[in-house]
């Protein structure tokens, strides 16, 4: 794909903010390319702790769900948590059930099962939950689009109390919105429009997270015990890929710190399956290496599994179970490959090319991997994406956007065709009947309002800055601007005229190209491309020629000249530390 370079121009005075926080003036640009306009707010970006959190009883409904709830645990009634089998669910779960442990109710937990109850709240959930005696239904990461299971809930004389992050229903009526809430007896969500919490991106965990600390101060806790929790918090922050700005970049900050020093057997359990000591847990972790092997569970087994490794007090099972949790991880990566292949398959195939919307509907393919086989087509083709599967009751699917694409929004003008649908900006969920999957794909393409732009992928580029200017004290200092992820990429920069000295593939599978570099202040650097290194081969011979390029691959003269996109990094080899520019975009 053609991606549009992009360099941000917004203005500040970068001489001034740098002298005010004692930091670099590209330090500072970056931070203004982040929405930090204020003071106040660049303080809040650099030095933001848990003083600086919003009172959590401006969450709607919060003040009342929590005097029911505490009335419930004075009656001794029995309450059970309703859960989702992600990781935002299963963190969430595990943080309202210790809470309310803590706080002496008779509680338990119930997750459903992906393949035979769905996303959420459902009959079977509700009839199990009668069944045991339950008066009292907590949701966590769901509950907002259940209506009609709400009401059957209160049908059979349930008290049914909502905490959820997810979009909430709605039905325009001639332009004029009206939000279609569920009767529960309380309703925590951000997104609500009368809710005066300042901050909406928060995920499910954080939600139930707040309402702790709500929850904490009622029953007469110190709130510092619920900060015991944030380790979860921001495991499902990062996980469930919500805005790392605000509260949430608040939330993680602490959490890492946190999380380096876990007392939880699980926890540790499970970094240590993963090669991994609780002092090296980044975000980068918590998305890449951890957090799949949580979703692993609930994709391919159950979610049930992933809570018990978090409420495990006996280090051996705790082993044995974040050793599963591993295994299935790596079985879903095969699948997923798969279904990968087999989606670009279809679409090579078919006559998708003119379609803004990606509609592809693989019979076959697992529907619990329909989801990241969406993010990995949208990558590919940049466009929003919807993997449909065959379920035992109908079509499922899960959808992965873009940012210039609400997909929850342009779903609800598709409404009649689903059975079940839900989510937010980035992603949703569907269930749809089979002889609807055309009239949808026609359907949300006629009403897409991409163009040609839109659907060019944008690099943002934070400053167009020489190698030369890079040293190792800018690139500590870069590091004061993490946790990275969305909404706070790390930082970007573009230099040009970069000579190739040599370049070598190295890796286990050859998929790292190693670059000698000369800049047109004659610095030699060392670059490094993770991936894509056939791709770069092929520019190279296509633009340069194959003796340019068989030079450069013995470190001879060669006429390869490079503007690159890049980040740059402190390597580490036997306690020597160097520079290292991580090549993201070449041209």
């Amino acid at each position: 794909m053609k991606e549009q370079w992009m360099v941000a121009n917004k203005k500040a005075d970068f001489k001034e903010i740098g002298k005010r926080f004692g930091i670099d003036q590209v330090t500072a640009r970056v931070i203004r390319n982040r929405d930090a306009v204020t003071e106040e707010e660049i303080r809040l970006f650099l030095q933001g702790s848990l003083v600086d959190l919003p009172d959590p009883h401006l969450l709607k409904d919060a003040d009342r769900l929590v005097k029911i709830l505490a009335e419930k645990i004075g009656e001794k009634k029995r309450i059970r948590v309703i859960g989702d089998y992600d990781i935002d669910g299963v963190m969430s779960s595990y943080v309202l059930l210790r809470a309310l442990k803590r706080v002496g109710a008779d509680v338990d937990v119930a997750i459903p099962n992906r393949i035979t109850d769905g996303y959420g709240l459902n009959r079977n959930l509700i009839d199990d939950a009668a069944g045991c005696g339950v008066d009292t239904i907590l949701t966590c990461d769901n509950g907002i689009a259940a209506a009609e299971e709400i009401t059957y809930a209160k049908g059979l004389g349930m008290t049914v109390l909502v905490t959820d992050h997810h979009a909430v229903p709605f039905t325009d009526m001639d332009g004029e919105i009206h939000e279609t809430l569920p009767a529960a007896d309380a309703i925590v969500n951000p997104h609500r429009s009368t809710c005066r919490y300042p901050f909406k991106e928060l995920c499910g965990a954080a939600v139930a997270w707040l309402l702790v600390c709500i929850l904490y101060e009622r029953m007469g806790l110190d709130r510092k015990e619920a900060e015991e929790l944030l380790e979860f918090v921001a495991f499902a922050t990062v996980g469930d890929v919500v805005s790392l700005t605000g509260v949430n970049r608040i939330l993680v900050k602490e959490g890492i710190q946190r999380i380096h020093h876990t007392q939880n057997i699980g926890m540790r359990a499970l970094i240590g399956q993963c090669q991994l000591t609780p002092q090296q847990v980044e975000c980068y972790h918590f998305g890449f290496v951890l957090g799949p092997c949580i979703n692993a569970a609930g994709r391919l087994e159950t979610a049930q599994l992933a809570l018990s490794l978090f409420l495990s007090e006996n280090e051996r099972q705790a082993t044995v179970t974040a050793n599963r949790l591993v295994a299935l991880n790596e079985e879903r990566k095969q699948m997923t490959q798969d279904g990968v292949e087999e989606a670009m398959r279809l679409y090579e195939s078919g006559d998708y090319e003119k379609d803004p919307v990606l509609v592809l509907y693989l019979p076959e393919v697992d529907e619990s991997i329909a989801g990241i086989i969406a993010g990995r087509i949208r990558e590919c083709y940049y466009r929003p994406t919807f993997i449909l599967t065959k379920g035992k009751e109908g079509v499922k699917g899960s959808g992965r956007s873009i940012e210039e694409y609400s997909m929850y929004e342009q779903m609800c003008q598709c409404a009649e065709l689903f059975t079940r649908f839900g989510g937010h900006p980035m992603a949703a969920g569907l269930s749809l009947p089979e002889e609807n999957v055309e009239r949808f794909r026609s359907q949300i393409n006629a009403c897409c309002p991409l163009g040609v732009e839109e659907l060019t992928p944008k690099i943002h580029i934070d400053v167009p800055m020489p190698v030369d200017y890079v040293t190792t004290e800018l690139v500590r200092q870069l590091a004061l601007l993490a946790p990275f992820g969305k909404d706070n990429p790390k930082p970007l920069f573009a230099d040009r005229n970069l000579h190739v000295k040599r370049l070598w593939v190295v890796g286990k599978n050859q998929n790292v190209l190693r670059l000698s570099l000369v800049s047109g202040g004659n610095r030699h650097i060392s670059a490094v491309l993770f991936g894509g290194v056939e791709d770069f081969l092929t520019y190279v011979r296509e633009r340069f020629g194959e003796d340019a390029l068989t030079h450069a691959m013995h470190g001879r003269e060669n006429p390869i000249v490079l503007s690159i996109v890049y980040s740059p990094k402190l390597d580490t080899y036997r306690d020597m530390e160097s520079l290292e520019f991580v090549i993201s975009y070449y041209r």
